[in-house]
């Protein structure tokens, strides 16, 4: 095989390789000597037959798959031969006049990783701003959650009213005869909280204890049962008990409603959740500090397709967010006219992306075969359980696919290392200075006591001046997420990936906090939409 380069222009190369229709049918030979004793044809004994009659035979089929096989193992040398670590999987193309049995001429095209002067990890200065958790802080938190678990009282004699609780038992029938599923006892119904098919809260205003009532209502015709939808449907209720909201404050009794001994433990327990967000956001800024100066301290080329892709999927996170704003249109136009500024965050989080690893190597940070298992494992969640073998398959089996899973890890812990390598002071400050840091370009808390410089302008995102238009947009972060592990894509770059499962439908993430455990739904209960999987928000 001849390999010629035709390119070497700062990160990109290219070659031409010649693969000659000798070196084919050598590889085509080879095969067939291999394949002939396992060839069954009749009129030949099993293993008998001629090896000119299996090449005439499967000629044409062992000719294009030795002339893969010459490009797959053409490439692997070209890279290593010249020591290339290419950034992206190579641009292989076979010149358009090529005949079967003839010399073959193939264009190899790729960008290769810069070559990154080991960064200094000392001199390094980090300030953590640290939130307290305010006594306020877990009442408020305490008074929502008792908002949305409110407690109920028997009043006896009552009539109901909106907002009241009707316990009842009950028998759905259509067209006279009882439907499965629809039948219950003792189902808790809040009066206007919307969690019955229409009509059914209404008719139950004026009721009392002991009341018998029939009502009429008609399922929705996107109702989930189909043998339901759109039917017109009769449910015959005997009331129970009417109760109205209790007048009583969060208590331990309230924190047993929720599964907890006491409200002191309910307490404890929203705190260590407050603190874990607070925790949160601090390491967030501290990161975004960090990286700020690692940014203004390198400054090296980038393979313009890592660039790309990186700019592709912010756009394409940006461009699905847009989708669920109130005016999609214009956020769509916010988006196009800050294209430029997307593509420098891209090219910002490439670059960091990078020295990260560079870094990471450096200093032997890895991340552990037990460490890489708990994050196959954790992935295939996301897919049905019948897709969650296959996916495991595809990662082990596809190291592209490995290394784009292990980058965030693998960033995550180059960064600890980082944090415990800088000089760090810590300050006190609110979660709303804390929060506007974060989101403000440049970082800083400003305020009478934050002693920083504010002549000093220093842009944590370049030429991201502007919010967003969706929220949480997907570039308005300055970590380079699943691209620090670049050595691994490195080595994974000419394997050509495998279609992935495809994900289950997954329900949105709760919010974290604590809630009661929910009666279950009887048959009149109101059709919900299925929740469309979030989109991981970035730190």
């Amino acid at each position: 095989m001849q390999i010629v380069e035709t390119l070497n222009e700062g990160l990109k190369r290219a070659y031409t390789l010649t693969v000659t229709a000798k070196d084919i049918d050598a590889r085509v030979d080879a095969e067939v000597k291999s394949l002939a004793p396992q060839v069954r044809m009749p009129g030949f004994r099993p293993g008998k037959v001629p090896a000119n009659l299996v090449k005439k035979v499967h000629g044409e089929q062992l000719q294009r798959e030795a002339l893969d096989k010459s490009i797959r193992d053409g490439v692997q040398q070209v890279i290593v031969e010249n020591k290339l670590r290419p950034a992206m999987q190579p641009s292989v193309e076979l010149a358009e006049d090529y005949a079967l049995g003839k010399d073959a001429e193939i264009k190899v095209e790729l960008e290769v990783l810069p070559v990154i002067e080991t960064p200094s990890v000392e001199g390094i200065t980090l300030e953590r701003l640290t939130v307290e958790v305010a006594d306020t802080q877990i009442d408020e938190a305490i008074e929502r959650i008792a908002s949305g678990n409110p407690r109920f009282e028997e009043v006896e004699g009552k009539a109901a009213a909106e907002g009241d609780q009707v316990v009842t038992d009950f028998v759905g029938k259509v067209d006279g005869v009882a439907f499965d599923g629809g039948t219950g006892e003792d189902m808790p119904v809040v009066i206007g909280s919307g969690q019955l098919i229409p009509g059914f809260e209404d008719q139950l205003v004026g009721v009392k204890a002991g009341d018998e009532k029939t009502i009429d209502v008609t399922f929705p015709d996107e109702y989930g049962a189909a043998n339901l939808a759109g039917k017109p449907a009769t449910f015959d209720l005997k009331i129970k008990a009417v109760n109205a909201k209790s007048e009583a404050g969060p208590d331990d009794e309230f924190a047993k409603s929720l599964g907890l001994e006491s409200l002191e433990k309910l307490r404890e327990l929203i705190k260590t959740q407050i603190e874990q967000e607070h925790n949160g956001l601090t390491r967030t800024h501290m990161k975004r500090k960090l990286l700020d100066q690692l940014a203004d301290a390198h400054s090296f080329d980038v393979p313009p397709t890592m660039v790309e892709a990186e700019f592709e999927q912010i756009m394409s996170q940006l461009q699905h967010e847009a989708g669920h704003e109130e005016d999609p249109e214009a956020a769509l136009a916010e988006i196009e006219k800050e294209k430029d500024d997307y593509r420098g965050i891209a090219e910002r989080r490439v670059r960091l992306g990078l020295l990260l690893s560079e870094i990471g190597q450096a200093n032997g940070v890895e991340v552990s075969e037990q460490e890489m298992n708990r994050l196959i494992a954790q992935a295939a969640q996301q897919y049905s359980p019948q897709d969650r073998q296959r996916f495991v398959e595809y990662v082990r089996s596809e190291p592209m696919a490995a290394a784009q899973l292990r980058a965030p890890l693998y960033e995550d812990k180059v960064v600890d290392y980082l944090f415990d390598k800088a000089t760090i002071t810590d300050r006190a400050v609110s979660r709303e200075e804390l929060e506007e840091s974060i989101e403000s370009e440049d970082g800083h808390v400003h305020g009478p006591n934050c002693g920083h410089d504010h002549s000093h302008d220093h842009d944590a995102k370049p030429a991201k001046a502007k919010k967003a238009p969706a929220k949480k947009a997907a570039a308005d972060k300055a970590e380079p997420e699943a691209k620090a592990d670049a050595e691994g894509e490195a080595e994974a770059a000419s394997a050509k990936p495998k279609k992935a499962p495809a994900k289950k439908a997954a329900a949105d993430k709760a919010e974290p906090e604590v809630k009661a455990e929910g009666d279950a739904e009887a048959a009149p209960a109101k059709p919900k939409k299925a929740p469309a999987k979030k989109k991981a928000d970035a730190e």
